[in-house]
């Protein structure tokens, strides 16, 4: 193993991987900079052991290695001493699939790992992976307390109970939307939520969640397994139906639009004025071109920057209902805390308590 001589209180970041060639490039970029100290380990086995002595601020943490691998010593991290942890992985269908179960069993982010990875073509990524890892090693570690657990449990019970028999198409004139914004630390906090809500919850569910194409599609896969209303991707124009959740493609935005008298969610190429996609604003705001205030929803969840923020502050003072997540469960408390600080939340609630205020609005008032 290897280090940085120490810089006082710079941030320790411990790296995780069986390639030398990988170890040697980010300990380069990062012993460059002035804020962290670096420590290098060859696998999982030797990162457990040195944990508690070391007490890294952060890790990054490679999924695919020999030994105990990266989900498996991301468990232990979890239970032995929680730390903000960063997953490399691949952008296969197989290297998506394993990163969600990594965030639900608490990473914070995850950075797809360049294929035939040399000195050139690692510092195309450079910056990004320099700023992911200092945002993490800012971010909350949650523990799942047994959740993550409990919902794969449930995944496991017949399909009876999801709802598809029972669905309506959404018309101008009916009920309404929910508008759900997450970036990073999304997968893992929509676990809390989604999962939770009833097969007859009333209103359809969108959600822009920033993340990769072939991510979202995982996503969606896996949310559908955990939850009684039918999950999917949007991938194409599809009609708005009660007792579903739609899930922005990544690397594109969603739109809501009429068609006829029903309310579609389409995907459409990235919009150039928009920083983060699916973009939340661009979302919220074609809700509110067709919809009333009143039949629309906005949550805005854990994520670094400001996405949502200004169309949800709007539709909060046109008179729609808001949820900002609070700062006790937050991952990434940017997207949540500008929300509240433009005076945008109507309510603010940390994320395991967000269903039962959705349920209470749309379920128990309807009953009454």
């Amino acid at each position: 193993m290897k280090a940085a001589t120490p810089r006082g209180n710079a941030t320790r970041l411990l790296i995780v991987d069986d390639s030398a060639l990988m170890r040697k490039l980010m300990l380069s970029i990062f012993s460059a900079e002035p804020d962290f100290e670096v420590k290098t380990v060859r696998n999982g086995d030797e990162a457990l052991t040195i944990l508690n002595d070391y007490e890294p601020d952060v890790i990054s943490l490679d999924i695919n290695m020999p030994g105990t691998n990266g989900l498996r010593c991301l468990e232990r991290i979890m239970v032995e001493r929680p730390t903000p942890v960063v997953m490399f992985s691949s952008m296969t269908a197989e290297g998506a699939a394993e990163t969600l179960e990594a965030l639900s069993l608490g990473a914070v982010d995850y950075m797809p790992k360049p294929g035939g990875v040399t000195s050139l073509n690692f510092g195309t990524v450079a910056a990004e992976l320099v700023a992911k890892i200092r945002m993490a090693s800012k971010a909350k570690v949650r523990r799942s307390r047994g959740l993550a657990r409990r919902l794969r449990e449930r995944s496991t019970q017949p399909a009876a109970r999801k709802r598809s028999s029972l669905a309506s198409s959404l018309k101008l004139n009916g009920e309404g939307v929910v508008l759900i914004g997450v970036s990073t630390g999304g997968p893992k906090t929509l676990e809390e939520i989604l999962p939770l809500l009833p097969a007859a919850f009333p209103w359809p569910i969108v959600v822009a969640q920033h993340m990769p194409a072939n991510f979202t599609q995982a996503l969606a896969r896996r949310m559908d397994k955990l939850c009684a209303l039918q999950v999917q991707e949007v991938s194409r124009p599809v009609a708005l139906e009660t007792g579903n959740v739609y899930i922005g493609r990544g690397d594109a935005d969603i739109l809501l639009r009429k068609h006829g008298q029903d309310i579609v969610v389409a995907p459409i190429p990235m919009l150039p004025q928009h920083v983060w996609h699916p973009s939340v604003n661009a979302l919220v705001e074609s809700a509110q071109t067709i919809l009333q205030p009143q039949q629309i929803i906005g949550v805005l969840l854990t994520g670094m920057g400001d996405d949502g923020a200004s169309s949800m502050a709007n539709l909060r003072q046109q008179g729609g209902h808001t949820i900002a997540e609070s700062e006790q469960s937050a991952i990434v408390n940017g997207m949540p805390r500008e929300l509240i600080e433009r005076n945008g939340a109507e309510v603010v609630l940390p994320a395991g308590e967000i269903a039962s205020q959705l349920i209470a609005w749309l379920v128990h008032s309807q009953g009454d």
